[in-house]
């Protein structure tokens, strides 16, 4: 047997009004995320929050901030989303508060079932919960848990939950130690 894309079918086809949504997104995600220019933190939140997106206080939303689906976020208070960080978000992500999200990470929750000939598409969410830091260049799967506090550093991927308070590196990232804050 060998992979045959000809078969994929994806999640099937959005209805003309999900496409239109989508496109408008698109175009003000082109425009206000995908920029250097500095647009303010309260603008950018208030065109997520109309594209359907739950959002707290005090978001900081970097230039280059690349969010697929904004009506599949939800972002806690006092969120930090870095430059170029990429919320590619088929499924549900909820970040909690007090959550860094470093420059150049990656929340991915689709995938490809490498075992089909039809290389099926997988979507799982992603939970974050309060006081995580994802590294810059980290990389996320979905289906993972973000325990309350952990860390996963720079550069490091996970595919399986993090515990709380721990410190977690490398690929795929282990615990390094324990996270202790004072």
């Amino acid at each position: 047997m060998k992979t045959d894309l000809s078969t994929f079918t994806g999640e099937g086809s959005p209805g003309i009004s999900a496409k239109v949504k989508y496109l408008l997104w698109l175009l003000f995600s082109n425009v206000f995320f995908l920029t250097n220019i500095p647009y303010p933190n309260n603008f950018k939140v208030g065109i997520l929050k109309i594209f359907g997106a739950s959002i707290g206080k005090h978001v900081v939303i970097k230039p280059w901030v690349k969010i697929k689906f904004p009506w599949k976020l939800v972002l806690g208070d006092y969120v930090w989303l870095g430059e170029e960080a990429w919320i590619d978000n088929i499924s549900e992500i909820k970040i909690g508060n007090h959550v860094c999200i470093s420059q150049g990470a990656l929340l991915l929750t689709g995938n490809h079932d490498y075992k089909k000939s039809s290389f099926d598409l997988i979507s799982k969410g992603i939970v974050v919960e309060d006081g995580v830091w994802v590294g810059a260049k980290a990389t996320v799967s979905g289906g993972v848990v973000l325990g309350s506090h952990s860390v996963l550093t720079v550069g490091s991927f996970t595919s399986k939950d993090l515990a709380p308070y721990t410190i977690n590196q490398g690929n795929p990232a282990q615990v390094v130690k324990h996270r202790e804050i004072s």
